[in-house]
């Protein structure tokens, strides 16, 4: 029965969300290595700044 309830409120997003959830782990490590990379560049430049 919760199956039918998520099937009619989700619609065409069920899929996409059982897309991620099988390939979660692929997609939590791609954020994160975004999200570092960002950190990363936002301190270079912060130093290069000061430098100069």
């Amino acid at each position: 029965m919760t199956d039918m309830f998520l099937d009619f409120m989700l619609g065409p997003m069920r899929g996409i969300g059982d897309f991620y959830f099988e390939h979660q782990m692929v997609f939590n490590t791609v954020v994160v290595g975004i999200a570092l990379f960002a950190l990363i560049r936002k301190r270079k430049g912060k130093q290069a700044k000061e430098q100069s």
